[in-house]
């Protein structure tokens, strides 16, 4: 059985493939610390969202990165799991 990250990992050979998950990556990003932040603070989708007076729909969304978001929304789950937002651009590779 082929794994999905050994796919990835031949598909990033391809330079469109790689393109297009570069143009995402923010996004990924963005939806990797949402779930890491709320799994640190031991919350459940359903508890962070009534913690930011939110539907545990639109933090799915967020999570799995179908939903654009903004740093208002960024700033009440920081605050929702007693953490900092932090952002910042790096030079390119």
């Amino acid at each position: 059985m082929t794994l999905i990250s050994d796919l990835h990992q031949q598909w990033l050979n391809d330079p469109e493939y790689q393109a297009a998950y570069e143009a995402q990556r923010p996004e990924f990003e963005i939806a990797s610390a949402i779930i890491a932040a709320r799994s640190s603070a031991n919350l459940t989708q359903k508890e962070l969202a009534e913690l930011m007076s939110t539907k545990q729909s639109l933090i799915a969304r967020l999570e799995a990165g179908e939903q654009n978001t903004t740093i208002k929304t960024l700033n009440r789950i920081a605050q929702a799991t007693n953490t900092r937002l932090h952002i910042s651009f790096l030079p390119q590779d």
